[in-house]
């Protein structure tokens, strides 16, 4: 199995012991991104604010891989609050076009850094 290391300077470093992603043949799995904004490693502000924040992260990613967010054919939502859930489908029409990817949307008791948001996804590229 060849394994390809992806990484983007337009989405925050890992903050441990992981890649951005890794692509093997055309698949490509995209870890977990929270709200930060790559340029300071800060959390964004305000829920809508950190939604997009996501989807910019897991784009840039997904670009540096060769693809593009409508390429992604699965994607996971982990939500502290699942109250937030409408604003998460508000905000992804405007981030992805049908045919939606697959989804799950996971209500956990927290996540790293205290966000309320995380999302990760599987990509198929070519």
């Amino acid at each position: 199995m060849n394994k390809q290391v992806i990484t983007s300077d337009r989405a925050p470093a890992a903050i441990g012991p992981y890649s951005q992603a890794i692509k093997v043949g055309n698949t490509v799995y995209l870890s977990g991104q929270i709200p930060l904004d790559p340029a300071s490693m800060e959390v964004v502000e305000g829920m809508e604010k950190q939604i997009c924040q996501v989807f910019d992260n897991l784009s840039a990613v997904a670009e540096a891989a060769g693809g593009t967010l409508q390429d992604i054919v699965k994607l996971n939502i982990f939500l502290t609050d699942l109250g937030h859930f409408a604003l998460v489908n508000d905000v992804m029409t405007r981030y992805f076009q049908q045919p939606y990817p697959a989804r799950a949307a996971i209500g956990v008791a927290a996540l790293p850094k205290g966000v309320p948001v995380e999302m990760d996804a599987v990509m198929v590229v070519g």
